[in-house]
């Protein structure tokens, strides 16, 4: 491969993405920040080639260089995108972005020439992200064909707004926010876009002072946690639309759009309803040149004898699903939902997507089920995060939402793990012989070696 040709695992369609070479390492961001102990958060490296003798083990870890980050979401600095009409494809899938959601601070880890042993390359800190882009408290990365985008929850202080900020390709420099025009819009969370409708859209959860601490319960009352979808013009970077999702809807989460670039809808969860602590699954989509949403999947709560909740859910009697990550296999088939608080992970097929079905349930842990995993250890808290192969065989799970929110739900305490489900045809089933136990440090998001079906957007459809 010359200097000058595209980085292999860029896929032009989501079809060539599912035909590539399985990933052997999944990058998993680990957390001392919240558990007591005075260590730094770091990335663990986790074999996950059937074939190796360290199948399903921590083989490396990336320590970072100060305590209180907070990791939660990270992504690659450069994917398929980048074979869109306007994209780089000089550029390498080789960098992990790492955002710090308290610190704000980016790390900056080179997967090469080594993806078994990367390494920490560069740092910028929170405080220069600030001051440059009027942003803090970083949390989705995703690679665009022009830059690295960033989402932010927060502004200078404690409150918003939040938007999105972007980062240099090459050199990780904050360039400065996304926004021209920002309408009505303050709350953020989630972000994702339409590359073909040339359309980006967000979500909303709230701002720091009424998540960093925990639930705000009060606040949540108030409506003051989020329940739009806003819909912007992305090379204008202008707001052209937000939607309510119905004043009982709140914490609009995790977007995942279709990745058929010619089909303009996606999914979005909603973690509560304030009404019946239910979960559920909206679809937006694009109808007579405008953006419309429904919701498609509910899920209920479960009713559960007082004694056996947490003291914040005793007074309601129920265990709510908390619908908290959803995923979409690569072709648009089966939308994953993990159900952090009934202990969950449902397997829908959404061939059609206005109509989703049931295809499959696995138990793991959850303060309803308390299922523990088939080699019979115990799994404290429940199935959180979730992200998918690109061949949409394999399915990782880790279990931690966030640290201030983790003990509300599960005071017990969370030991971090991973686990790996097998999904054949949507059918689940849990992988007998890998569960890595993270022991005090907590785990969330997942990243695959070569990408995953939630880094990568596509420009040319399928055949």
């Amino acid at each position: 491969m010359t200097a000058l040709a595209p980085d292999p695992t860029f896929y032009p369609t989501p079809a060539e993405a599912m035909r590539a070479p399985p990933e052997r390492f999944a990058y998993v961001a680990a957390l001392h920040t919240g558990t007591g102990i005075n260590k730094p958060d770091f990335i663990a490296v986790v074999d996950v080639d059937p074939k190796s003798e360290n199948f399903g083990r921590i083989v490396h870890r990336v320590e970072l260089d100060q305590v209180g980050d907070e990791l939660h979401h990270f992504g690659w600095n450069a994917c398929s995108s980048m074979l869109c009409p306007y994209g780089d494809p000089t550029t390498e899938r080789r960098h992990l972005i790492v955002p710090g959601l308290r610190s704000s601070n980016v790390y900056v880890l080179d997967t090469k020439p080594d993806p078994r042993r990367p390494r920490l390359v560069k740092k910028i800190p929170g405080e220069k992200i600030t001051r440059v882009t009027g942003y803090s408290r970083l949390h989705t990365v995703h690679c665009g064909p022009d830059a690295i985008y960033v989402s932010a929850l927060g502004g200078r202080g404690d409150g918003g707004p939040g938007g999105v900020l972007l980062l240099d390709h090459r050199t990780f420099e904050p360039l400065g926010r996304f926004e021209i025009e920002r309408g009505p819009q303050y709350l953020a969370y989630d972000f994702w876009w339409h590359l073909a409708e040339d359309t980006m859209v967000t979500s909303e959860w709230t701002v720091p002072k009424y998540y960093e601490n925990g639930l705000d319960l009060e606040a949540l009352t108030k409506g003051l946690y989020g329940n739009k979808l806003h819909f912007w013009d992305l090379r204008r970077r202008k707001h052209v639309q937000a939607i309510e999702l119905g004043k009982d809807e709140r914490m609009v989460l995790e977007l995942r759009p279709l990745h058929d670039p010619t089909k303009p809808m996606g999914f979005v969860n909603v973690v509560v309803n304030v009404s019946n602590l239910s979960s559920s699954v909206w679809l937006w989509y694009k109808e007579d040149g405008r953006w419309g949403a429904q919701k498609v999947i509910e899920v209920e709560a479960v009713p559960v004898e007082r004694d056996l909740l947490p003291d914040a859910l005793r007074p309601f009697g129920v265990v709510p699903p908390l619908v908290t990550d959803i995923n979409l296999s690569l072709d648009d088939r089966y939308l994953y939902v993990s159900c952090w608080g009934t202990g969950e992970l449902r397997c829908y097929d959404v061939s059609n997507p206005f109509e989703p079905k049931l295809r499959s349930v696995a138990k793991l842990g959850g303060i309803l089920h308390r299922s523990p995993h088939p080699s019979g250890r115990p799994l404290t808290g429940g199935p959180q995060m979730v992200e998918v192969s690109r061949d949409g065989k394999r399915v990782y799970v880790t279990n931690s939402l966030y640290s201030s929110w983790d003990p509300i739900f599960y005071p017990e305490g969370l030991r971090g793990w991973l686990v790996l489900l097998r999904s054949d045809n949507g059918d689940l089933s849990v992988v007998r012989d890998f569960l890595v136990d993270f022991g005090e440090a907590k785990a969330h998001q997942v990243r695959l070696e070569g990408g995953d079906s939630s880094s990568d957007s596509f420009c040319y459809p399928s055949p």
